[in-house]
């Protein structure tokens, strides 16, 4: 079973942010090849939630 929407978009945010906190632990936050990955990732997760706020049908109104 897939998780929801919602939970996805946390699981990714939490990869995220332990991607950061390790590349700062190791000091490889200053690598070139680290940051466009880590901005990736955030740019990537910026438009999942995009997507998400469009796309959200309220099932609960009246057509």
């Amino acid at each position: 079973m897939l998780p929801s929407k919602d939970s996805f978009a946390l699981i990714y945010t939490g990869i995220i942010t332990i991607g950061f906190f390790v590349a700062g632990v190791f000091d490889v936050l200053d690598y070139f090849i680290v940051q466009v990955l880590l901005y990736i990732g955030v740019s990537l997760l910026f438009i999942y939630l995009f997507f998400i706020v469009t796309n959200n049908k309220n099932k609960n109104h009246l057509k």
